[in-house]
């Protein structure tokens, strides 16, 4: 299985949501592929944010060496699930999709919620992390259970 997280620029929310959803995989002792991508191309080939590095780290998660990338099209091929942060995401993300295969796989991470971008607020980084964290195990056992 191959997952997708995506939010605005790659370097908050959809690092904590890869380097999480790896941590659940890994403890779970499963072969899924997770990765992330961010709608905006601002910060391309870039390491996540320092805050979302930092609370990350202070949990025992290393995402320091991810990098982010851009959503493209071709993105829709190379995964079987692509969550999304927000509203906004979605919309974006569904702007691309060519057919109902593709919007298929497009789901808000939260379902019908949407996880709060953290990058104006550093007080936020604690609360989303803790956010991503639960959903990521919840996601693990759903997916686990419709294989």
């Amino acid at each position: 299985m191959k997952i997708l997280m995506v939010c605005l620029g790659n370097i908050c929310r959809s690092p904590l949501a890869h380097g999480l959803m790896q941590d659940a995989i890994n403890k779970n002792g499963l072969d899924w592929i997770v990765d992330s991508a961010g709608t905006g191309d601002w910060h391309i080939g870039n390491p996540p944010d320092r805050r979302s590095v930092a609370v990350a780290k202070h949990y025992g998660i290393d995402i320091s060496e991810q990098r982010a990338q851009h959503f493209t099209q071709e993105l829709f091929d190379a995964y079987d699930y692509i969550f999304v942060m927000d509203k906004q995401n979605k919309e974006d993300v569904l702007r691309l999709a060519t057919d109902d295969d593709q919007r298929s796989k497009v789901k808000l991470f939260l379902l019908d919620d949407i996880v709060p971008d953290p990058y104006f607020d550093d007080n936020m980084f604690e609360p989303v992390f803790h956010m991503v964290k639960e959903r990521c195990e919840q996601l693990v056992v759903e997916l686990k259970n419709n294989i």
